[in-house]
């Protein structure tokens, strides 16, 4: 009898804890679920503020950036670097998104003084900030191809970004930015890159301003990051890279013209790869400075 009382004991503590256990569970599968709505409905909103003009929302339909952004695990209340942002298309949907429950950090070229393309962008930036209040939290760090930069605070990071920029920076500049957004990023943090995909087969020098998926996958592994997974979000197949002007023949600088317009009208923007890595949860900076010495 006392070892039937004990047995029955046994099973009942058993199934206390099972229960309990897949309790927690739910409770985390719906926290997350709850999470993910919640990012989607403030890139929405984002995405269709009116601080967004026409021609930048036309172009939503090539760069996905909901779709892109959740993708990469994007929530409010993340620290996000955004790697030179340009124009800022993207910092439109980031800053708002982000506002008051996150940061964003735009690690951009620096203004040296001098009267170059750098600086230039620097100072068109920092004027698109200063134009509305959906930007005014958003914090500028200086950004130097092909050096050692401090995109944000070692450590700091949610969420990297990088869009359509490796072609600009060459092996040896997306080397180090690698190694930058690794430093830049918490354990377990998030590094999202879009880039014009190279076909496999295909020479660089046939088709300019478009990279190699593989190289570009090696490159993020050498600096220390795990592949998570790639998606085909922002792919075109009628994109098949070689053209007169390189990537830049297509919409939306379109290089030629009125030349050959229509036919490179239809074939829409590029084909892009959409590529996201984790860094490793158990990495120390100190690992960090060993792997990667200058």
């Amino acid at each position: 009898m006392a070892k039937l009382k004990s047995l029955q004991s046994l099973l009942t503590s058993t199934i206390v804890a099972s229960t309990l256990s897949l309790s927690a569970l739910a409770s985390v599968a719906v926290y997350a679920h709850a999470n993910h709505d919640h990012g989607s409905n403030a890139l929405e909103q984002s995405v269709s503020g009116e601080h967004r003009s026409t021609k930048n929302k036309a172009r939503d339909q090539y760069r996905h950036p909901v779709e892109t952004l959740k993708f990469f695990g994007f929530t409010p209340d993340m620290t996000v670097v955004e790697i030179t942002p340009g124009g800022g298309w993207y910092t439109e949907i980031l800053a708002p998104a982000l506002k008051g429950k996150g940061k964003l950090y735009g690690a951009h070229y620096p203004d040296t003084g001098e009267d170059n393309y750098y600086s230039n962008s620097r100072k068109r930036l920092e004027k698109k900030l200063a134009s509305n209040v959906v930007f005014s939290e958003v914090v500028l760090t200086d950004f130097v191809p092909r050096k050692q930069s401090e995109l944000a605070p070692q450590g700091s990071a949610d969420l990297v970004l990088t869009f359509r920029n490796l072609h600009n920076w060459k092996d040896e500049g997306v080397e180090q930015v690698f190694k930058d957004a690794f430093n830049a990023l918490k354990p377990g943090g998030i590094l999202g890159v879009v880039e014009h995909r190279l076909p496999i087969g295909v020479a660089p020098e046939k088709a300019a301003g478009y990279v190699s998926e593989v190289k570009t996958i090696k490159q993020a592994k050498t600096a220390g990051f795990r592949f998570a997974g790639a998606s085909e979000i922002n792919a075109n197949a009628k994109d098949l890279a070689q053209h007169p002007k390189g990537v830049w023949t297509l919409p939306p600088v379109l290089r030629l013209g009125e030349k050959d317009k229509a036919k490179y009208l239809a074939i829409g923007e590029s084909d892009r790869m959409t590529l996201k890595f984790i860094k490793p949860e158990n990495t120390r900076f100190s690992d960090f400075k060993e792997k990667n010495k200058q």
